[in-house]
């Protein structure tokens, strides 16, 4: 009863949580409790920045939308590969999987090539995805939200975390989205055996987490990037951390705001988190799945 006393005196206090001293790592940051609607954290939440494979939410939210049969088998083509980046991770190409995997892997293991196939499957094909992805950003009033292709590649692709919230909010009409992300593995079938694929969020399943939905995203233009919808503290709150420069401090972020809706000091970040890590050039691919080349580093 005092822990949540004291925390609501803190909320009070103002939205940047300054009462304890909270800084983030990470560039743009919002925390919204989804009962009020109030703001608790915050910084910079209304600058539009890259969002990486946060952009993945929004892909199987239209992918939902159209109707498709989830129990299809989708071929991985050639036209999935990333000429953007030019990364190794992903499907092989020739790999059929059914659409309902291909969801999975591209929100739990944040597969490129699995997005892209979704999108150049959709009724239509690319073209009309892309239409489809417009139309949801002006039916759910993101204002500073761009996203030009599927899989979060392109630095283009751009959101402020004020609009990542919304976009966040609104999984919750998608039960397999929840169900699928919010899950530390998912098994699925390939080519007649079943395979393991890991969250690339290493939150989920954690003792003391309980994360309801999770995306994260990683390119060199976006840094490290986080949304979750998150229950601590006696409440359900929406998560956005965009460009922190390194996992640890992402990772520090996430562990600070569960600290501070627990009524705990939040820990105090140190000269490693706060240091640029070397930033790779090749995305992740998921386990056990993928065989071409050698695993990129881990999105987490």
């Amino acid at each position: 009863m005092f822990k949540h006393l004291v925390l609501a005196l803190l909320v009070a206090a103002g939205p940047a949580g300054s009462a304890w001293g909270v800084s983030f790592g990470s560039a743009h940051v919002l925390v919204v409790d989804e009962a009020s609607g109030a703001v608790l954290l915050e910084k910079d939440a209304a600058t539009a920045a890259p969002i990486a494979s946060l952009t993945k939410l929004m892909t199987a939210m239209v992918v939902l939308d159209a109707g498709q049969d989830l129990g299809a088998l989708v071929r991985i083509d050639d036209a999935d590969r990333d000429t953007l980046k030019f990364s190794r991770g992903g499907v092989p190409v020739g790999t059929e999987l059914s659409r309902e995997s291909l969801l999975a892997l591209a929100l739990v293991a944040s597969d490129n090539h699995a997005a892209a196939a979704l999108a150049r499957t959709y009724p239509g094909g690319t073209t009309a995805f892309a239409e489809a992805t417009r139309r949801k950003i002006d039916a759910l009033g993101l204002t500073q939200t761009m996203l030009v292709e599927p899989t979060g590649l392109s630095p283009d692709n751009h959101a402020s975390a004020q609009d990542m919230v919304k976009l966040l909010q609104a999984t919750q009409a998608y039960p397999l989205i929840a169900q699928t992300t919010s899950q530390r593995t998912h098994a699925l079938q390939v080519n007649g055996q079943t395979r393991a694929v890991r969250n690339t969020n290493p939150l989920v399943g954690k003792p003391g987490w309980d994360v309801l939905v999770s995306k994260t995203g990683f390119t060199n233009e976006a840094g490290r990037c986080l949304t979750m919808r998150l229950r601590a503290g006696g409440r359900t709150v929406s998560v956005v951390l965009i460009g922190a420069l390194a996992s640890s401090a992402r990772a520090l972020d996430a562990l600070n705001i569960r600290r501070w809706l627990d009524g705990e000091a939040p820990l105090r970040r140190t000269e490693r988190t706060a240091q640029r890590a070397p930033v790779p050039t090749r995305q992740p691919r998921p386990a056990a799945v993928v065989g071409e080349g050698p695993a990129g580093p881990p999105e987490v």
